[in-house]
């Protein structure tokens, strides 16, 4: 169980770190063709969900991996399952519901590691 944990652990941070790092580097209108929600916000909105969701991968990983405080990786799950669960509304209030599957995948391993690691 635990090298299945690591693994989900790690595609969900490369997942969650390649996206905040996007929303954190890029310009907003470079954002847009791939990320249309981001023309719905103000920009420090969009820097603070990258910046939530750069914390969140790192979280995953650092914890566990150096043994200190190791209670913040499942936390840091619970966190980035909170985020699919805002981002799926967002979807579906928006009309853009093909979205919602990739929400929903990434939600279901947040909790299979938030639970596996709590």
């Amino acid at each position: 169980m635990n090298v299945l944990l690591w693994i989900l652990q790690i595609v969900l941070a490369a997942v969650f770190l390649g996206a905040g790092a996007m929303k954190l580097s890029r310009p907003i209108d470079k954002l847009e063709p791939t990320m249309s929600w981001v023309t719905q916000y103000r920009p420090p909105v969009v820097r603070f969900v990258g910046a939530m969701e750069v914390l969140g991968g790192l979280g995953l990983i650092l914890p566990w991996a150096t043994g200190i405080a190791k209670v913040l990786t499942p936390l840091a799950a619970v966190g980035l399952a909170v985020i699919m669960v805002l981002a799926a509304v967002h979807h579906f209030r928006h009309h853009e519901a093909k979205m919602v599957p990739a929400n929903l995948v990434l939600f279901a391993i947040a909790v299979v590691i938030a639970v596996g690691r709590f």
